[in-house]
């Protein structure tokens, strides 16, 4: 057989895996950045081909449609949040580990803004990921399942004042008191009319002073 159509050896077949991987991440951080700056529906493959001086032809190769690059985008973003998270849940106190899971949440905003931004700061049209790929409520893929089943044990052994009775709604009202401030300083960090105080700091507080206003006693 003629040596020019036998199988590439191994090492190439790496490297193009390898190139084929750095140019999906290429256009899911392209694809990132412009749906936080312009909004998704403004977003079109072209714009995001553009960005990284891609044809269009060439994106379509990795994903089939907006859709899909957004359902991708969504499953690796929440799964860094998770997997920021998972540790946690070794911790026996509910209290406690909610409190160690609004500073990991903090963390990780900070450190992961244009992830962040995407997650929670831009509208998606909610697209679903598919049930195959990330389980709803397992802690291990699911972040806010994670928190309400903390909540929920918290409740069962008597540690929040008794008009919280609904682990959905405590658990969003600790997560959209955290997510405020973080939002806050993401969206105004360099408004100059704002004398800022560091975002780390007082998010540590408020996460405090939430705890202390829910538990019982």
């Amino acid at each position: 057989m003629s040596s020019s159509l036998r199988t590439p050896p191994s090492g190439s077949l790496a490297r193009r895996e390898r190139q084929r991987e750095e140019t999906r991440a290429r256009i899911l951080d392209a694809a990132r950045e412009l749906f936080v700056q312009n909004g998704v529906a403004a977003t079109t493959m072209r714009a995001i081909a553009a960005r990284i001086e891609y044809t269009p032809t060439a994106i379509y190769h990795h994903f089939r449609d907006k859709d899909a690059l957004i359902e991708e985008l969504c499953y690796l973003d929440f799964r860094a949040l998770a997997g920021a998270l998972v540790r946690i849940g070794e911790i026996p106190d509910p209290i406690e580990r909610i409190r160690r899971m609004g500073l990991a949440y903090l963390d990780f905003a900070l450190q992961n803004r244009g992830q962040y931004q995407f997650m929670f700061m831009t509208q998606t049209n909610h697209i679903a990921i598919d049930s195959s790929r990330m389980e709803k409520n397992n802690p291990e893929q699911d972040a806010y399942g994670f928190l309400v089943s903390t909540v929920e044990e918290g409740l069962k052994k008597g540690l929040f004042r008794a008009e919280f009775q609904d682990a959905h709604q405590l658990a969003q009202l600790l997560w959209g008191g955290l997510h405020g401030l973080v939002a806050l300083h993401i969206a105004k960090h360099d408004d100059p009319w704002i004398e800022w105080r560091d975002p780390g700091t007082t998010t540590r507080l408020a996460i405090d002073v939430m705890i202390r206003g829910t538990r019982r006693g």
